[in-house]
């Protein structure tokens, strides 16, 4: 029905704006003028646009009115004249329209006010830049596109910034917001949603009202709003519309002291409503006014209209000027001002160019239209109490929201009372549904893996039970909440998480609890919390039995058999280097034996024997150099050894297991290795435990870490987690697209893992927390010759010269130069090596 009576509307429209294309250049030529001289003076047309029926329009106009006689009364020599010419568009649309086209076309006025309804802006901008007219509306926008478009409000980026304060100051992170289904009503939007998410401030709800909307639809758009546990409801909308939403609200019983209600700047006038059933449901109310300073000009303009009005509307007047009749009073002073500079009649282009330089201090406070729309002063906060209103705080662009409107205020605003005369803030309230049902927990029966939930009846309460790790986390966050969330186990027999997901998108349940993992295609339907477990996905493997020659495989046997060599090759030469050096009574095999034990002394850094030869403690230094770098290299492969032996895959069938019913028969963890492996389903802790024992065919288990975590708990010893990989995001608990739980519960899990609630029930199912034990993509070798063969080269080197330098060095001090002559000549060096030696052991 709305959207039939606005494409009328529109198409009405559009008829309007083609007929004044088609004539409208004509009223623009200074021949065709129907400008006359009063008295002398200039008369300029200026239009009027207003619903006359309304308290607005009315106010409005009366301000137009005294705003051309108390300028003229001031300025009484100026040659120009304002005439106006007025339109009652009684509140319509079409008819507010029709009376642009007929004062642009027949009357030729240059300069329209009005009107205070909304039009599409952008409809009526071009109508303005057509014919070159400035209108100035109290519902459009401006736009630089459109500069003879002017906007007489607040801007809809103050007011969304404005209501983002006040909700930030209160620390509220979630709000309804409820507007008039219109382009007006709608404009703010975009504006609120910005500043909203710079705060991080949740908008629950959004409600859209149509000013035709009977009250059951209303009644029925309210009832959604006990569905969330949101307290406080920004209200956008006409002030006619709002007072029939406050008063079917208070026959709902939501005016009370679990509601906090925001009004905007477009619904505020409702506070000085003349009904009293209206102004009693609006009691504890704030809403936002346009701040006007106090002047004297202004006390005296608001006598005026005061007296005026209370003579003609007795039952209907109020204290207060609205504030966009203030800014009609000083629009009149603008308008009068530029077209006596400008002189002549019919000018738009010039005219346009005066407002826009017009700048004086108005009753408003500073007037300029330099940008189009006129300067905002901030807003007052006002509080609705006693039948009546008071100011509690001001907002302003530099400085926020302070409790008066001063520089040095302090931040914030006084005390606002509420609904019920209580100045405590409205935070949360309880959830309920429309019927005030428990929602609906939907869980799976079934016959494995029970630790997570375990689904049972009560026949005695006829309820449907549940427990587990998940459930208890569950009602652990349900509880912390603070409201509460009555609701009721839903059971289902051997369905999948996917069919429940399915079951939450239909709306046959509200929410799943159990173990459901987080996944991408399931999050289309449906919204998940927070995770309460261990992301990804795991290995689990039995522990290897122990090698009891394990110790030697830190170096292969060809570095085994080269460091032996080495040592031997080592003891020769020190040993024979000290036999050249030294004269003993101790025999050769029993001097072999102490070299050889002073040798193996130095593994552990013990030798207690002096070498004499410099020579053989070069030889000595060299070794001790290649035995603390075979040390350092045998202990740290020997510790990486033994970290990881323990869970080494011992290899029987070449299969590798998941978990069976779930979407884990897809899923490996990249650094195992199981490219080879076939992969076969298992369900239940049971047959893990089978398939992974000497006479099972598994060589692991592939399944998420929760999973494992468990199996684990019920199988301790002889099985370990070894790898993991996060590819998986945990369990969270499901709920509807866009329900207000999903952000309260993930809360509250963030909570409880931070201060050890979810750890305390965790062990309670687990045992003691168990570490994931990451595993490397490949095992650590045993250390090979070809990595230290140039310590074995140096090694051999040395000895090598070192015992020749030796031999030589005997050779010059104990052999006659002929005997050194005729063994070089007539003797092989070996022959002579052997004979130098057993003489010299002759000797000693």
């Amino acid at each position: 029905m709305v959207m039939v009576e606005q494409k009328k509307i529109s198409l009405s429209l559009l008829i309007l704006f083609c007929c004044l294309n088609h004539e409208l250049g004509a009223h623009v030529l200074p021949s065709e003028s129907k400008n006359i001289k009063i008295n002398g003076d200039m008369s300029i047309d200026m239009g009027i646009i207003l619903d006359m029926e309304s308290w607005i329009g009315m106010s409005i106009h009366r301000c137009i009115t005294m705003a051309i006689s108390d300028f003229y009364a001031l300025n009484h020599s100026y040659k120009t004249r304002i005439v106006v010419h007025t339109r009652d568009s009684k509140g319509d649309l079409v008819n507010a329209m029709s009376a642009v086209d007929e004062l642009l076309k027949n009357v030729k006025v240059q300069a329209i006010i009005g009107p205070e309804t909304h039009l599409q802006s952008k409809l009526l901008s071009v109508f303005a830049n057509k014919a070159k007219v400035p209108i100035f509306s109290f519902a459009g926008s401006s736009s630089m596109d459109y500069h003879y478009m002017f906007q007489i409000k607040e801007d809809e980026s103050s007011m969304a910034k404005s209501i983002a304060a006040l909700v930030e100051t209160h620390k509220w992170r979630n709000v309804i917001f409820v507007h008039e289904d219109n382009d007006d009503g709608r404009e703010i939007l975009p504006y609120l949603a910005e500043s909203f998410q710079d705060k991080n401030i949740q908008i629950s709800y959004r409600s859209a009202i149509s000013a035709s909307a009977t009250l059951d639809d209303i009644a029925n758009e309210l009832k959604k709003f006990m569905t969330f546990h949101t307290a406080i409801i920004i209200v956008h909308m006409s002030p006619s519309l709002a007072s029939k939403l406050f008063l079917k609200a208070k026959s709902l019983q939501m005016v009370s002291e679990e509601y906090g209600w925001v009004l905007t700047e477009k619904t505020v006038d409702l506070f000085r409503s003349t009904n009293f059933e209206v102004i009693e449901s609006l009691q504890g109310a704030i809403g936002f006014r346009s701040y006007v300073p106090p002047s004297s000009r202004l006390y005296n303009l608001t006598s005026r209209w005061h007296n005026f009005f209370y003579k003609k509307y007795p039952t209907l007047v109020t204290k207060e000027v609205p504030v966009s009749a203030i800014w009609a009073y000083d629009t009149i002073w603008a308008l009068a001002l530029s077209v006596e500079k400008v002189g002549v009649p019919h000018n738009g282009p010039l005219l346009l160019h005066e407002v826009l330089k017009i700048r004086f201090k108005g009753i408003s406070g500073e007037f300029d239209l330099s940008e189009g729309k006129v300067r905002s002063n901030g807003y007052e906060i006002m509080n609705a109490i006693d039948y009546g209103e008071r100011r509690v705080g001001y907002w302003t662009h530099s400085q926020g929201i302070r409790s008066n409107i001063h520089l040095y205020s302090s931040l914030g605003t006084e005390a606002v009372i509420w609904h019920g005369g209580s100045t405590t803030t409205p935070k949360r309230r309880m959830l309920s549904t429309i019927d005030n049902k428990r929602l609906k927990i939907g869980v799976s029966k079934i016959r494995n893996f029970k630790n997570f939930i375990d689904v049972g009846f009560d026949a005695e309460k006829n309820v449907t039970t549940a427990v587990g790790f998940s459930v208890d986390v569950f009602k652990t966050c349900i509880g912390l909440l603070p409201y509460e969330v009555p609701y009721v186990f839903i059971s289902f027999e051997n369905a999948t998480y996917d069919d429940l997901v399915q079951k939450v998108y239909a709306e046959e349940i509200d929410a799943v609890v159990g173990d459901s993992t987080i996944l991408a295609n399931r999050s289309e339907y449906v919204d998940f919390t927070a995770t309460y477990t261990d992301l990804g996905v795991g290995t689990l493997v039995r522990i290897k039995k122990q090698d009891l020659w394990f110790f030697l495989k830190p170096l292969d046997i060809g570095l085994w058999l080269a460091a032996m060599a080495s040592l031997i090759l080592t003891g020769f030469v020190v040993w024979a280097i000290e036999s050249m050096n030294q004269e003993t009574e101790c025999s050769p095999a029993h001097r072999l034996g102490t070299i050889f034990w002073h040798i193996l002394l130095t593994i552990f850094f013990a030798q207690r024997e002096k070498l004499s030869s410099n020579l053989s403690r070069f030889v000595m230094f060299i070794w001790l150099l290649i035995l603390l770098i075979l040390i350092t290299s045998y202990t740290a492969t020997l510790t990486s050894l033994l970290t990881v032996e323990q869970f080494e895959l011992a290899s029987k069938g070449g299969i590798v297991g998941f978990h069976g019913g779930s979407f884990m028969g897809g899923v490996t963890v990249r650094n195992m290795h199981f490219e080879g492996h076939r992969k076969r389903a298992y369900y239940s802790y049971e047959d893990y435990a089978y398939a992974l024992s000497e006479k099972g065919e598994a060589d692991a288990i592939v399944d998420e870490i929760p999973y494992i975590k468990m199996f684990l708990s019920k199988y301790p010893g002889d099985y370990a987690l070894v790898s993991s990989e996060s590819i998986t995001s945990g369990f969270a608990f499901i709920f509807q697209k866009g329900s207000p739980l999903v952000e309260d519960v993930s809360r509250v899990i963030a909570r409880i893992r931070l201060d050890k609630t979810l750890e305390s029930v965790e062990n309670r199912w687990f045992g003691n927390r168990l570490s994931v034990l990451s595993r490397n993509s490949t095992m650590p070798q045993a250390l090979k010759l070809d990595r230290f063969g140039g310590l074995f080269i140096i090694s051999g080197i040395t000895c090598t010269l070192a015992l020749m330098m030796s031999i030589l060095h005997q050779l010059h001090g104990k052999m006659e130069v002929y005997s050194i002559i005729s063994v070089l000549v007539g003797r092989n060096l070996m022959a002579t090596i052997r004979h130098l030696l057993y003489r010299n052991v002759v000797q000693t």
